[in-house]
């Protein structure tokens, strides 16, 4: 019998010879319309084989893509079927496409919202009959539900006390909650238009709203200054003052090597964040996005403090000797180590309930000296490349309250600018007021 996926083409030699495709290669050809397309047979759910279809812009982009699937069939892994359920399409999903293209921690998230979420309201839908409106309804009812309830929460304490016990709590998801798992729908869905298993994404169908981004408080120019001043003399005095002047994030801080920084040129390149994952610990990883890698320029302050900091790291290197542990880290444990993000945590918590300072999250750190640029007229732009924002509208949307306080302070200016003469001379003056002097606001 002849295998539908043999191909034969004639060669340019006088022989007349053929050379034949090899069974299972698949069959690849050009369309009317100029794409490419390649067929071949995978292992399909319940120990069946399927003909599947790719395309691409080139040949070799629609071979690329037959070959990945088979690759994938011979590891003994089924393709999804649109006729399959949601929850066997998400489970692929998870374990074949996005474990290559999601950092560990986000990928151990979107299992977390699969696991908890989306298969136990939508897993038994075939994934070709979901529906915009299947979608919406979830979400609806997920919004309204209380999670202590529905995942027994209460119910696996040794003594229940709210839901188990007939008083619900009512825990419900935050607006920012329900917003990530629609978006982990939207990217599962996204991926199975893409293999053409469906023809949209109906969860692009759903429209969510806008969630409030969430608040945060950050220091005031009083409290930033009692912040430098607590800080003075602790053992990673460094690490907080260029927290709060430059806005790094946290495990861009714990991940800066002595070769990231130029003390001479005052600069400071920004090159990994270092994270605690869950199958190599506490590990180097690429910066967030690729904007985030960069170069900043360091205050003098920070210079000082810094060196301050390398000729306390070599006593203690000394005083370690042979148990000192080399990690090149700009900020380690007293034996050389880094640091991991919740121990840097515990020690700002610490560090704050000592100077009986307001309690704040380490990040807000950041949030801090982004406002505190922002209300001394540092353009937008300038703060998107200190703190490594993929775009301005990232710094825009996040510090509009900001703006908005300053667009307030323009408009009084102007006010003053436009009272009459003979008002402004009536007013007292007692040489108490400073002259009024105008931001840039941008």
């Amino acid at each position: 019998m002849t295998n539908p996926d043999t191909n034969t083409t004639s060669t340019s030699t006088g022989t007349g010879s053929r050379r034949v495709r090899a069974n299972g290669d698949g069959t690849v050809y050009q369309r009317k319309d100029g794409r490419w397309e390649a067929a071949g047979y995978v292992l399909a759910p319940g120990d069946t084989r399927k003909r599947i279809h790719v395309y691409g812009t080139t040949r070799k982009e629609a071979l690329a893509q037959l070959t990945e699937k088979v690759a994938t069939s011979n590891r003994g892994i089924a393709a999804p079927s649109a006729q399959g359920s949601v929850a066997a399409f998400l489970t692929y999903w998870l374990e074949n496409v996005a474990v290559h293209r999601l950092r560990e921690n986000t990928h151990t998230r979107y299992t977390t919202v699969v696991r908890l979420y989306l298969i136990p309201g939508l897993g038994k839908k075939k994934l070709a009959k979901l529906t915009a409106k299947d979608v919406r309804t979830w979400l609806d009812q997920l919004r309204t539900t209380c999670q202590c309830c529905a995942r027994g929460i209460d119910t696996a304490r040794d003594q229940p006390q709210c839901c188990a016990a007939g008083a619900c709590c009512c825990k419900r998801l935050s607006p920012l909650t329900l917003a990530y798992v629609h978006s982990v729908l939207k990217s599962a869905l996204e991926h199975a238009v893409r293999e053409e298993e469906i023809p949209r994404n109906v969860a692009r169908n759903v429209r969510m709203g806008t969630p409030r981004p969430r608040r945060f408080e950050p220091l005031t120019g009083e409290e930033a200054r009692a912040f430098l001043t607590a800080v003075d003399g602790h053992r990673l005095s460094a690490l907080f003052e260029l927290a709060l002047r430059t806005g790094l994030r946290k495990g861009e801080l714990l991940g800066l090597r002595w070769e990231d920084l130029d003390l001479t040129g005052a600069t400071a390149s920004i090159r990994r964040t270092l994270q605690r994952t869950n199958s190599a610990g506490l590990t180097a990883l690429p910066t967030k996005t690729h904007s985030s890698e960069r170069r900043i320029a360091l205050p003098t302050e920070c210079l000082r403090s810094l060196e301050q900091h390398r000729e306390r790291q070599t006593e203690e290197r000394e005083a370690a000797g042979t148990s000192w542990k080399v990690s090149g880290y700009v900020f380690t444990r007293p034996d050389g180590s880094p640091i991991d993000g919740s121990t840097l945590t515990r020690h700002f918590n610490a560090l704050l309930r000592g100077a009986a300072l307001r309690r704040i999250r380490f990040h807000d750190l950041r949030h801090s000296a982004a406002t505190l640029l922002l209300e001394q007229g540092v353009e937008l732009v300038v703060i998107r490349d200190l703190l490594g924002h993929a775009h301005i509208g990232v710094t825009a949307s996040v510090y509009a309250h900001v703006r908005l306080r300053l667009q307030r302070d323009a408009i009084d200016l102007l006010g003053n600018a436009l009272r009459a003469p003979n008002a402004a001379a009536t007013r007292p003056d007692d040489g108490d007021e400073p002259p009024l002097c105008a931001a840039p606001v941008h």
